[in-house]
């Protein structure tokens, strides 16, 4: 069996069973089972037109299904007329999927499981073991997402705002099990941009293969994380840099910024510089200064605060950190930095260690626990040296 051709098959075969009136969950339940029945006829048989016969038996296991459930007499009106077998209709109903799978009524989380089951084509155990929870959990989880969207039908253009946010959700949650959800997330962003014109499709990709370029060089051989300017630029993918390069000079021509495209120009002027003393710092602000328009977001204005210390002076990152919530997420980190930037070790140590107190991981908790941990060493060397 061809995983990869499976998982490709999968929305289309589901969105065709939905167009003809099958609601979602039981649209998605009969898809899994013509999944189980070619897992046990193709190897034998191989069809020579996989998603017609897909459908065909999809449609089929619906049908029957739908008959042998008393409470669902009404439906069978409508699922009388079985259509005869033969080639499907080319049209590719993925979009509808994935407007479906971020529709407004679910949670984020649901939103993303029910994302990776449909359009991803992930089995259960797949999504539980990538989100660390039993694969019961997850299951009951992806139940209460289809019955949400069981009812609502989609007469008028999705919220692509609302798709990308759950793509960028995947993405995020980067890799564990044995699923690299960043790389499904480019996956299902690629497929998003064949059937969608909108340069925030667009955007997002770039953003994720820019970001995704970077990963070799993320970590240390002990799994530490090491910082965008500590990284071996050598490990960084270019060719995926120059996809992500062109992709996005393709969508800001098209003059409609949107957020993604804001912040994947800043990571394309991080990629483009040789080391990171050469970053083009003043244009990394002025991104972020149009980021914050398009957003208001405090993430963005924190980043922000780091991009002019790098620009102008830690003081005058410091400057702009002050006018912040110190209540932010990585407040205290960035602090941190900009004194030890400023060269105040002292402060700088001591914010690193608070820093690290509140760290949402163990690898950013180990990360600025070693920063605190250098900052006093270094001190208390000089310390000695002044003494003798």
């Amino acid at each position: 069996m061809d995983e990869a051709l499976i998982r490709g098959l999968v929305p289309g075969v589901l969105g065709i069973l939905v167009r003809r009136g099958a609601d979602f969950a039981a649209a998605e339940d009969a898809v899994q089972d013509a999944l189980v029945e070619a897992v046990r006829v193709w190897p034998a048989d191989p069809p020579r037109d996989p998603k017609g016969w897909l459908v065909t038996v999809a449609w089929r296991k619906f049908l029957d299904a739908t008959r042998a459930d008393a409470a669902r007499r009404r439906r069978e009106e409508r699922v009388e007329e079985e259509p005869a077998p033969g080639p499907v209709s080319a049209a590719d109903d993925t979009l509808r999927l994935y407007f479906l799978c971020a529709h407004p009524s679910l949670t984020p989380s649901s939103a993303v499981a029910l994302t990776l089951r449909a359009v991803g084509g992930l089995t259960t155990r797949q999504i539980a073991e990538a989100y660390l929870v039993p694969e019961a959990t997850m299951a009951q989880r992806i139940s209460r997402a289809k019955r949400t969207v069981s009812g609502v039908r989609l007469d008028r253009p999705g919220d692509v705002a609302t798709v990308l946010r759950v793509l960028y959700l995947v993405f995020n949650e980067g890799y564990s099990g044995d699923v690299d959800l960043a790389a499904e997330a480019i996956r299902l962003t690629r497929r998003l941009a064949a059937v969608i014109d909108h340069p925030e499709v667009s955007g997002l990709l770039a953003l994720m293969l820019l970001h995704h370029a970077r990963r070799a060089a993320r970590t240390a051989s002990d799994g530490s994380l090491v910082p965008l300017a500590e990284q071996d630029r050598g490990r960084w993918d270019t060719g995926m840099i120059a996809e992500g390069v062109r992709i996005l000079r393709a969508a800001l021509a098209r003059d409609r910024l949107g957020e993604f495209q804001a912040q994947a120009a800043v990571a394309a002027l991080h990629a483009d510089a040789p080391t990171a003393e050469e970053t083009d710092w003043v244009q990394v602000v002025e991104w972020y200064d149009e980021l914050a328009r398009l957003t208001d977001s405090p993430v963005v204005r924190l980043n922000r605060a780091v991009a002019v210390g790098e620009a102008d002076g830690p003081r005058a990152g410091l400057a702009a950190l002050a006018a912040l919530d110190g209540a932010l997420p990585r407040y205290t980190a960035v602090e941190a930095y900009l004194h030890e930037r400023a060269g105040d070790t002292a402060t700088a140590a001591r914010l690193y260690a608070e820093a690290a107190r509140k760290a949402p991981n163990l690898a950013e908790r180990d990360h600025l626990t070693r920063r605190a941990a250098r900052l006093n060493a270094d001190r208390g060397r000089r310390g000695l040296r002044n003494r003798w």
